[in-house]
């Protein structure tokens, strides 16, 4: 039950301060579930608005503001993942940490490195991901995505992001070609045939994607008929073998002779020597990508990580998920022991915390924030990020008065974040789950607004009202 409903509200606060004095909720369809919390940042006043707010719910992306946190408390500013080349007379050895930034470029120019420092032949090249350990894929991932690049392996040896770009042609013939870049080592076939949209329909049929281990993938089923390409991203299957066939091109490239084999594993060699190192972004900068974009191997890798640091053996999503909860409870005094988590991207369908959890997190955010410069970090409702075209935020007085963090899965529709004064100062935090979000289809062709996009205007309305109030409110009682 809401601790404060909104006619309360509206009674504490002057009427004017609010636009919208309805329940949001009654627009979200019978059987979907929802868990709502608004309070504000400056003052004791229990929440405007508290609904299951003890609940648990699956909290998709804005899981990324807890693992964000817990790498602020735990990492310093100035960390960078770090992918390390050294030999021993002519082995060469990659030592990865699992940056997901890492490219094919600074592949190459360690390479380069390579050969003017050990020559054109080399014996052996050993690919070290020992600093990870266990799935590289975590609980909960259903297996239908795991294809494409938002499900990319969470692995120590990462290249180009774990993904590869393509493009699925529509032919006049009714069946369907599949381009990719000719030096990308995956292999892509297509039976899909291409239908009109009613035929399509009427079949029952979509796209299936199948690959293997072997990065071998093939596309089955149907496709509406295109005038243009459809943009594929294929996650890498096997980040191993996807690294080790680009070191051989690009050593061809260099005109280099690998004599033996690409291995991996720590190869414990004695008198090893460095010859380069080649360093991501700073951490900050690394946040700002996994927040703004809400990259999921971004937040994984940085999950392990913490796992890694914090007990001193090979990362992996068990200890990093259990690192962030300790994290957070001796650094923070935020107890989320109780929340079920088993990724620190949030795409696990298993991972579940609480609104009244997710509320610590923010108000301990907002009091460091001087610290942790985190908010920053953070979308802009309608201004930027993955909430830049968010339907419910592309105008105001939504657009530009929100700093927040989506997150969606299948049925899953969550936000969590800060309400901004008219000077664009956080005044409240808020926090909405929703999930089992089915709506039945529209029966008609007209437009219409979706059950959700109503729902998100008028508790987002709520929301920019209430901060806007509090900002009034706390500048009339300033001398």
């Amino acid at each position: 039950m809401k601790s404060k409903c909104l006619l309360t509200a509206l009674m504490m606060l002057p009427f004017s301060s609010f636009a919208t004095g309805v329940d949001a909720t009654q627009y979200l369809p019978d059987g979907s579930r929802n868990a709502l919390l608004l309070a504000p940042l400056h003052s004791p006043t229990e929440a405007l608005i508290s609904l299951d707010a003890n609940q648990f719910f699956p909290p998709a992306s804005t899981l990324k503001v807890v693992t964000a946190l817990a790498a602020k408390l735990a990492l310093p500013n100035d960390f960078r993942f770090e992918t390390v080349l050294s030999h021993s007379k002519n082995t060469l050895i990659i030592r990865y940490t699992g940056d997901p930034t890492f490219s094919r470029e600074a592949l190459r120019t360690m390479l380069k490195e390579a050969k003017s420092s050990v020559g054109n032949n080399i014996d052996t090249i050993w690919l070290d991901d020992t600093v990870f350990s266990g799935y590289e894929r975590a609980v909960g991932w259903p297996w239908d995505i795991l294809g494409v690049c938002y499900s990319a392996p969470s692995s120590a040896i990462t290249l180009d992001g774990n993904c590869v770009q393509g493009a699925l042609y529509t032919n006049k013939n009714g069946t369907t070609r599949v381009n990719v870049p000719a030096h990308q080592p995956i292999t892509v076939s297509t039976s899909a045939v291409s239908l009109s949209k009613q035929a399509q329909e009427q079949a029952h049929c979509d796209l299936e994607l199948q690959f293997d281990g072997q990065n071998h993938y093939s596309i089955d089923g149907c496709v509406v008929n295109r005038s243009s390409p459809l943009p594929l991203k294929f996650a890498v299957a096997s980040p191993n073998l996807f690294t080790s066939e680009v070191i051989k091109a690009e050593l061809k490239r260099l005109g280099m002779n690998l004599k033996g084999e690409i291995k991996i594993g720590n190869p414990e060699i004695a008198n090893e020597q460095p010859l380069f190192i080649q360093r991501s972004k700073p951490l900050p900068e690394l946040l700002a990508v996994m927040l703004q974009d809400s990259n999921n191997l971004y937040a994984d890798n940085i999950t392990k990580t913490l796992g890694a640091r914090y007990y001193g053996q090979a990362g992996s999503f068990n200890n990093g998920t259990a690192a962030i909860k300790e994290i957070l409870q001796t650094k923070a005094g935020i107890d989320i022991q109780s929340a079920v988590l088993e990724d620190g991207s949030g795409l696990s369908r298993n991972n579940r915390l609480t609104a009244n959890q997710m509320q610590q997190v923010l108000r301990y955010i907002y009091d460091h924030d001087s610290t942790l410069k985190l908010i920053k970090l953070m979308p802009v409702s309608g201004n930027n990020g993955t909430l830049k075209y968010r339907s419910s935020m592309r105008k105001a007085p939504i657009k530009g008065a929100l700093i927040a963090k989506s997150g969606s899965l299948f049925g899953t529709y969550n936000m969590m974040g800060y309400g901004l004064d008219d000077k664009g100062k956080p005044e409240s935090l808020f926090v909405q789950f929703v999930t089992d979000y089915h709506p039945q289809k529209p029966k008609t062709k007209t437009p219409t607004i979706s059950p959700l996009t109503q729902f998100e205007q008028s508790y987002y309305r709520q929301v920019v009202d209430y901060s806007y109030s509090l900002g009034r409110s706390k500048n009339k009682a300033q001398p």
